[in-house]
């Protein structure tokens, strides 16, 4: 089952890559704030490809489909899309099968570079077909962070990136670009944004954990949890401790 599905989700990546390479108009649509053409665009196709395939969905922009299907596909079709539409290289599509066991296979693409990074539960990460494994780790005092949101005083890291894209600040983590990735903010990530990069961080060696101890695998559309990895449980440590008073 679980090849099905990640030649599935790459399947439905290939689509969204397709339809947004045809979009011209990359601007706001005009339904809800922050909500752009190309996201619309990306969900439509992705959402009829998963469901007709018998799955249900979870959708940042279009909601749930099928709760009562064994597997949900949590999909942010383009996560990044503010960059997307400035012309900033860092957005991506994110797609992560989930079923009762929580998150089995992932697949993160880098839309603006065409990287392509996949997990399945138990087998390992791979970022265009080649093995991730975390190697080098350090302390909070030499680490190069990503972050989310501006936090209210410095945390203690050597260099901190603010990138804007959460699905892909996580796979930098498991491809060690990052040493960490810290969400800076209150409950402001839903499922979408970090459940494809969890499973890719997970299956590399890396850690993830919520900033307040929460479970993050909630298929609610209107949960919000505070994501923080690393890559290893010492530096995930540091940065709870770090991040506590915030």
């Amino acid at each position: 089952m679980s090849d099905v599905l990640l030649a599935l989700l790459h399947r439905v990546a290939d689509a969204i890559a397709d339809t947004l390479g045809g979009l011209t108009d990359w601007g706001l649509a005009g339904t809800r704030p922050g909500q752009y053409r190309s996201d619309l665009a990306a969900d439509a196709v992705a959402v009829e490809m998963l469901v007709g395939a018998g799955l249900g969905v979870l959708s940042e922009e279009s909601g749930r489909h099928h709760a009562d299907r064994a597997v949900t596909v949590v999909v942010d079709p383009l996560d990044g899309s503010t960059n997307a539409h400035r012309g900033v290289p860092w957005f991506a599509t994110s797609l992560c099968a989930v079923d009762e066991e929580g998150p089995l296979v992932a697949v993160v693409v880098d839309l603006a570079h065409g990287r392509r990074y996949e997990a399945v539960r138990g087998r390992g990460a791979r970022c265009d077909g080649e093995e991730l494994r975390i190697g080098s780790q350090v302390g909070l005092a030499d680490a190069v962070v990503g972050i989310s949101g501006l936090p209210a005083r410095h945390l203690g890291w050597r260099q901190f990136r603010a990138l804007g894209a959460a699905a892909l600040d996580l796979c930098a983590v498991a491809d060690g670009t990052l040493d960490a990735f810290v969400d800076c903010s209150i409950d402001a990530h839903g499922s979408w944004d970090y459940l494809g990069g969890l499973l890719v961080c997970r299956e590399a060696g890396a850690v993830v954990a919520d900033a307040n101890g929460r479970h993050l695998v909630v298929l609610d559309h209107t949960a919000r949890r505070t994501p923080i990895a690393a890559t290893s449980a010492a530096l995930l440590d540091e940065i709870l401790e770090a991040r506590r008073p915030l």
